[in-house]
C-alpha cells in the first residue's frame, strides 16, 4: 500500500546485523564500579571494524541485573572478535563484578523507527 513505512532489518557488511546480547548479574554493591569500567574498556569493542555500536542497559525490575547489546557487521567477524586477545583482556576487567549471565545471539529481521524525540 503507498505510503506505508517498510520495516528493512539494517545490514552489516554481508547480511542482517547480527546480534549479541548479554545478561549480567552483578555482585552486590559493585554495580556502579561495573559501570565506570564498562564504559573505560568499551573501546576495546567498538574500536573493532565490524562493530556497530554496543550499548549497557540496567534491568528496571532485578537488582543487580544489566544486559549488554552489541551489534556486528556479520557472525564470522563477532566470532572472530570473541576468540581474540582483546576480547579475553576485556572480559578479565568486568569479570570481577559478573556473578553470573548468559549470552544470546540474532540476526535481526526487521527494524522499526518511533516518531518520538532520542
Amino acid at each position: 500500500m503507498a505510503g506505508d513505512p517498510v520495516a528493512h532489518a539494517p545490514h552489516g557488511r554481508g547480511g542482517p546485523v547480527f546480534r549479541v546480547m548479554l545478561r549480567m548479574q552483578i555482585r552486590s554493591g559493585m554495580e556502579a564500579e561495573f559501570e565506570r569500567v564498562w564504559q573505560e574498556v568499551g573501546d576495546s569493542v567498538t574500536d573493532h571494524p565490524a562493530n556497530l555500536g554496543q550499548w549497557l542497559s540496567r534491568s528496571a525490575e532485578e537488582s543487580g541485573v544489566y544486559y549488554i547489546v552489541s551489534d556486528w557487521t556479520d557472525e564470522p567477524r563477532f566470532r572472530s572478535f570473541e576468540t581474540s586477545d582483546r576480547h579475553l583482556t576485556h572480559r578479565q576487567k568486568l569479570h570481577p563484578y559478573r556473578s553470573g549471565g548468559s549470552m544470546t545471539t540474532m540476526h535481526v529481521v526487521a527494524a522499526l523507527a518511533g516518531k518520538g524525540p532520542v
